[in-house]
């Protein structure tokens, strides 16, 4: 199977690459499956219901979150009435939604799961690397695909978990810090991994912010102005995979960037 995962989509910018360029794309690359971390369309902070709506019209097979998940307090209510979003595992018990669901595509079973890292991070969340051992030996038996968004700052935890989880995820791939890495690859046991995926934004940008506050704050240590998302030229960013049939297990692993400034050729 071909599964395309797309990174964190940033604001009106990375939404609009999302509705005009999605389903194309993925008729040009035969993608049976499309992930897309929708986790700061809105604003640049969370997900609201019109647009997580936008982004599975537009061609999104499942959206994943992150830390900023209920950001827009719309979702708390908006996650539970629709399946295909999926929250992190590792937030309370009491957080509605789920963290890992399996989806029907051309009669086989995939399944998605997210967690969110600790290292760095603002609030301390459950251990990640049990939370997806568990929803994998739970649901991962059913799936013929296993896709795993880890949603993290550090690069050595995410790599990590890609070590974990290698040769039981189809694919690990690190979201959460807007910069697209060079280092996709398919590890020892099977497992394609990527260690960030990058945004779908503007990168005339600061991580998909409009530079000027950020300049600002750097440059004086004083903040004043709420960060805005840059709205110029999107590029979809993140990764597509190739999986065997039997096994579940990555054959290729390509790094995408579409449009806007990462230009690369299509895969």
């Amino acid at each position: 199977m071909r599964i395309l995962f797309l990174g964190d989509v940033m604001g009106r910018a990375g939404r609009t690459a999302i509705t005009t360029r999605l389903a194309q794309l993925k008729t040009d690359w035969r993608v049976d499956f499309a992930v897309v971390n929708g986790e700061n369309a809105t604003s640049g902070v969370g997900l609201s219901g019109a647009h997580a709506k936008t982004l599975l019209d537009a061609g999104a097979d499942c959206l994943t979150l992150g830390d900023h998940a209920f950001d827009q307090k719309d979702m708390l209510q908006f996650i539970e009435t629709e399946p295909r979003i999926i929250r992190p595992l590792n937030f309370s018990d009491q957080a509605p939604g789920k963290g890992a669901r399996l989806f029907d595509v051309k009669g086989r079973k995939i399944l998605v799961a997210q967690a969110l890292g600790q290292v760095f991070m603002k609030r301390p969340f459950a251990d990640p690397f049990s939370a997806l051992e568990g929803a994998l030996k739970q649901l991962g038996g059913q799936a013929a695909v296993r896709v795993v968004d880890f949603h993290a700052e550090a690069t050595s935890e995410k790599m990590a978990m890609g070590h974990f989880l290698d040769g039981r995820a189809s694919l690990v791939v690190g979201t959460h810090t807007h910069v697209p890495t060079g280092d996709a690859m398919i590890l020892p046991r099977g497992t394609g991994y990527m260690t960030d995926a990058g945004m779908c934004g503007d990168y005339d940008s600061v991580i998909g912010m409009d530079k000027a506050e950020p300049l600002r704050r750097f440059l004086t240590g004083m903040p004043k102005e709420r960060f805005t998302p840059a709205n110029g030229d999107a590029t979809l960013s993140g990764v597509l995979i190739e999986t065997d049939d039997t096994t579940g297990k990555a054959t290729k692993i390509t790094p995408i960037r579409d449009g806007g400034r990462l230009q690369q050729s299509a895969p």
